[in-house]
């Protein structure tokens, strides 16, 4: 046991945060995302929401950028709420080009639709 980390964060999570560098991207989507086609390495979370899957991720990466679906649903706002930084809404066909593109996909048990974001990890510098 690790003191101190959250303890949403499982090992495979973990371990593809501690992976990525500066740029890397990673997508937290709902529960109706097709995850499995699309992920290089896909992460199952379906024991969390996408906003307690936020809130641990945002816990141990510093974020360059984040995105979302441009749509106007319930679970954007807490994710603008949730978000350490402003997460621009894109246009259906760049924001599933961007998480076709992540380094990871974690796959939550979230039911709301369109309950997408992608995070880029940042630089970590001196």
């Amino acid at each position: 046991m690790l003191l101190g980390l959250d303890p949403r964060l499982s090992p495979d999570l973990l371990h593809a945060l501690a992976s990525m560098g500066h740029g890397d991207s990673i997508a937290l989507v709902d529960a109706n995302y097709p995850a499995a086609a699309q992920a290089t390495r896909l992460i199952c979370a379906r024991g969390f929401g996408l906003i307690d899957a936020l809130q641990a991720v945002q816990s141990l990466l510093p974020l360059e950028s984040a995105s979302m679906p441009n749509a106007e649903r319930p679970i954007h706002q807490k994710i603008q709420q949730c978000c350490k930084i402003s997460v621009a809404p894109l246009p259906d066909s760049e924001f599933y080009s961007a998480v076709r593109g992540c380094f990871a996909i974690v796959a939550t048990g979230a039911p709301e639709l369109y309950g997408n974001v992608v995070l880029t990890k940042a630089a970590i510098g001196s």
